[in-house]
């Protein structure tokens, strides 16, 4: 075991800063300062956690296993504030049968974010006589365990040794215990970790004998370990929730809306509240809108370069209208937000109609809804239209009276964006006819229908090739109307794995599977018809359209997702 680290960087590395780098190193929290040391010196993370440990003289624990008979040993306070969990090493000895009489000689192995001080190790001898040895980790799978084995926020509501003081708390030592105070922090850290975690909702649901927590990440629920202690603070943590978004926290028998405007470090949220009175209380549910996140282009939305030229054709008309179709929660006001960022110049006049406002985009003009006051969709557009905009999007049609002056809208010389729920590209035109829309208004005014969905996307770093199951491949490509002859010249694909960099799933992020359908003269007569979606469908297929399906495979055999992803997202119909 090397001798514990004093200075905050080894002079090695030291060197190799300057002032300013230090600097930005030094102000970072300890799950950050490897990224930021990575940055200073123009390299991976991976390398710099190497050049770190050799520098320091440490090890690097990798695929980490938490210790669960010395978990106990250290407040959830240190642990979180310092960033190091007590981990399990193979070539470590056992501990002997006679622990009680031995354990201050066994050593205390630990995980660690960034190098120990001797601050830290000050602390440790409070707690436990064993000595340590030290480990540099992945700091983001050190962070996930920590949440994993102490929950999240266990630090703040933590109700043992009054001990230890958070550093960063010390001068406001009395607020610790305050319960209040507590559980002020104790939201703010249920917020930063959904937003560490690129969560797109929590959900804060009382059931009996706990309060359960839940982030949706990357489309699906994740349950949110939380401390043990939890209960004790359920009406109290709904209350201050309540407060935060301006809410009346002595109604409890009827739903009730707000939103809340969180800043944490560099992160500006608008989030909106919606709380439900269920049988053991109030359940409250936040979506996280990050306005100012980094908005994604097309290729980052996983679009090919045939599908790019298709849709980018479509920008440059003056007229006519685009809908992007899907789900709630299928990317589609990101798409409408990249095709914005694609056209978006000094010589358009754009306008946004949105519920909510999802991005800002520089020199747009973006309106928000707001039905309680009488200003709906339909009736923003009636007003925008006075506005001499050359593009409009609308974020949603979901009436008659909406889709109406979106058409009139489109027929008098505007580039109009909107969505509809619909499950594939198609049946947004019979949507339409089925609200009241004249089908010849219909056929004139829609120029191009994206259908799309999103799946999860492989780990760069974990995922690896896996011989494929023939006879399951040909079930799979004949459910995605895709040829089954296929399979024959598929061997193997990739397959998720689970790392440290993505904690395990063997998924990090999304990527987009599109559906894009265009009316042809054929489909044009069809619509006059009033022929049904499954018409126009095997028309469309027959001119060419590539259905969500068929895109999934393709992102499937490119190595971006795998053939159970796109299974999950796409809805089967009779082909």
């Amino acid at each position: 075991m090397s001798a514990l680290v004093t200075d905050f960087l080894p002079a090695s590395l030291a060197a190799r800063l300057t002032d300013e780098q230090r600097q930005s190193v030094v102000e970072a929290s300890r799950e950050k300062r490897l990224a930021a040391l990575a940055a200073a010196l123009q390299l991976p993370e991976a390398d710099a956690l190497v050049l770190l440990a050799e520098a320091a003289g440490l090890d690097i624990a990798a695929n980490l296993e938490t210790d669960p008979a010395a978990r106990g040993l250290l407040p959830a306070r240190l642990v979180h504030d310092y960033q190091i969990i007590p981990i399990k090493v193979a070539s470590a000895e056992a501990p002997p049968a006679d622990a009680e009489e031995t354990s201050a000689t066994t050593p205390l192995h630990l995980a660690a974010a960034w190098l120990p001080d001797e601050v830290m190790n000050d602390w440790l001898r409070t707690f436990t006589p064993r000595p340590p040895v030290w480990h540099l980790a992945v700091a983001e799978r050190v962070h996930q365990l920590i949440i994993e084995n102490f929950g999240v926020g266990s630090g703040s509501l933590e109700d043992g040794d009054d001990t230890y003081i958070a550093p960063e708390t010390q001068q406001h030592a009395e607020e610790v215990v305050d319960e209040d105070a507590a559980v002020v922090r104790f939201v703010t850290d249920v917020i930063s970790q959904a937003v560490e975690d690129q969560a797109t909702d929590i959900h804060f649901e009382p059931q009996e004998g706990q309060l359960r927590i839940r982030y949706r990440v990357d489309g699906l629920l994740v349950p949110v370990p939380v401390p043990e202690n939890l209960l004790r603070f359920q009406d109290a943590i709904i209350s201050r929730l309540k407060i935060m978004a301006r809410l009346n926290i002595s109604e409890r028998r009827l739903p009730q809306d707000g939103r809340i405007n969180f800043r944490a470090e560099n992160t500006v949220l608008d989030i909106r509240v919606s709380t439900i009175p269920t049988i053991y209380a109030e359940s409250i549910s936040l979506r996280l809108l990050n306005q100012k996140k980094e908005a994604y282009s097309m290729d980052r939305l996983g679009m090919s370069a045939d599908e790019q030229a298709q849709i980018i054709n479509i920008l440059d008309y003056p007229h006519g209208i685009i809908l992007v179709t899907g789900p709630t929660g299928s990317g589609k006001s990101t798409s409408l937000n990249a095709f914005l960022r694609k056209i978006n110049s000094t010589d358009l006049r754009i306008i946004t109609i949105e519920d909510p406002i999802e991005y800002e985009v520089p020199g747009v003009n973006q309106m928000q809804v707001r039905p309680e006051i009488g200003l709906t969709f339909a009736d923003a557009l009636r007003h925008v239209l006075r506005q001499d905009p050359d593009v409009i999007m609308v974020g949603e049609i979901r009436d008659k009276d909406t889709a109406e002056i979106a058409i009139r809208a489109s027929l008098t010389g505007h580039l109009v964006f909107s969505t509809l729920h619909t499950n594939d590209a198609p049946g947004a035109i019979t949507r339409l006819v089925d609200m009241g829309i004249e089908p010849f208004l219909v056929a004139s005014a829609i120029e191009l229908v994206i259908a799309q969905r999103l799946v999860r996307r492989l780990c760069a770093e974990c995922s690896r090739p896996a011989p494929v199951v023939k006879v399951k491949l040909i079930e799979s490509l004949a459910i995605l109307g895709c040829d089954a002859a296929e399979a024959e010249l598929i061997h193997e694909l990739k397959a998720p794995v689970g790392c440290d960099r993505c904690r395990g799933t063997g998924y990090r992020g999304r990527i987009g599977l599109f559906e894009i359908f265009r009316l042809n003269d054929e489909m044009h007569e069809l619509v006059l018809k009033r022929e049904s979606t499954r018409t126009l469908a095997e028309s469309a297929r027959k001119h060419g359209m590539r259905t969500l399906g068929q895109s999934g495979w393709e992102k499937v055999k490119a190595g971006h997702t795998t053939l159970e992803e796109v299974l999950r997202v796409i809805t089967v119909t009779e082909k």
